[in-house]
């Protein structure tokens, strides 16, 4: 399976995460694009760890109710991987080769880098195009997943009924949603911006510039730290714990004695993944970040970041001002929009 499939058609872009399935789906309008389908369905707990698919049975259930909730009835599905089991580099290869050589280059350079035996990943490559650091050179974006990452996802598809058109990235799904923000906000493309992605058990920073990610590194941080702090102080189950994600009201201490630490941690959090990209071959100055993910849109989160630490910082949003579909639920979209970075992405690569 490539991992940079290209396709015309159009497809669903399906972010299978650790809290929910989101699925989302495209159409072209004039020079942009239109939410033709849309849907979120909750993952129980356990059923994928750390962007680990752990229960192929259960992520199919939710991923057919999801396409199913949507109304979408198309049966192509562009997904993505990611976590410990990635791995992506960019090398540089001599810009005269001949593009059969390419290829048999490329094993040779992943043969050296990929922290895998080649026999056990699913591996692609991108031309990204001239070096910037030497004219004689081309660089070349290397990705390799392990390929039970990849297999237990298809399977999952497959017992759904749905085939995967391509498998992406998710770092480069999250880089190709953000081209529209960035247009759309009017940075330049040159300025190096960070995105702070808070996954449900898994936090990703990710530094992009000129259309491509510079830098990525995880942090083991998630939403569920908070809502294990709720779950613990107000004894509730799981589903009651659940009220600040449906945008319900909580208990009386809850913002002063819960809320507020935890975002004082995902400050904590930020602070210490721009440290480790400082020390980095791929340091460029920041001076503007996003928030993405389950728990990035909370109350008051933006602005403690940007009081904090200094940064102009924003809450992502990648579906503000595209035209809907009457049949999608705009409060859900809404309400969900800053958790859509990766399906976005990945509904984007239907029009590659």
């Amino acid at each position: 399976m490539k991992l940079f499939g290209k396709k015309n058609e159009p497809v669903i872009g399906l972010d299978i995460g650790s809290s929910s399935v989101r699925a989302l789906q495209l159409s072209e309008q004039g020079s942009g694009y239109r939410i033709e389908h849309f849907a979120i369905e909750p993952v129980g707990a356990g059923v994928v760890v750390e962007k680990s698919v752990q229960d192929i049975e259960a992520i199919s259930s939710a991923i057919d109710r999801a396409v199913r909730h949507s109304g979408s009835s198309a049966k192509s599905c562009a997904i993505a991987v990611s976590g410990s089991a990635v791995f992506t580099k960019t090398i540089s290869l001599p810009a005269n080769l001949a593009e059969s050589d390419v290829e048999s280059q490329v094993q040779i350079e992943a043969n050296q880098y990929v922290p895998y035996p080649l026999d056990e990943v699913s591996l692609d490559f991108e031309v990204l195009g001239p070096s910037a650091r030497n004219a004689d050179l081309i660089d070349i974006l290397l990705a390799a997943s392990k390929s039970e990452n990849v297999e237990s996802r298809q399977d999952a598809l497959d017992a759904a009924g749905l085939r995967a058109k391509v498998v992406d990235v998710e770092a480069f799904a999250i880089a190709n949603a953000f081209e529209l923000m960035r247009e759309r906000d009017g940075l330049s493309k040159s300025e190096a911006v960070g995105v702070f992605d808070i996954g449900f058990d898994l936090t990703t920073l990710l530094v992009l510039r000129g259309g491509r990610v510079i830098y990525t590194r995880d942090h083991p941080f998630g939403g569920h730290q908070l809502k294990e702090e709720i779950i613990r102080r107000y004894e509730m189950s799981a589903e009651e714990a659940g009220f600040f994600e449906r945008g319900e009201e909580g208990p009386e201490d809850f913002e002063v004695e819960v809320l507020e630490p935890f975002q004082l941690n995902v400050v904590h959090q930020i602070s210490r993944a721009l440290q480790f990209f400082a020390s980095s071959n791929e340091y460029s100055p920041i001076s503007t970040i996003y928030l993405s993910g389950g728990s990035s849109a909370q109350k008051g989160l933006a602005s403690m970041v940007q009081q904090e630490l200094g940064l102009t910082t924003r809450v992502a949003d990648p579906v503000s001002g595209m035209d809907l579909s009457p049949s999608v639920a705009v409060t859900a979209l809404k309400r969900n929009a800053s958790n859509l970075m990766v399906a976005m992405g990945l509904a984007l690569r239907g029009f590659d």
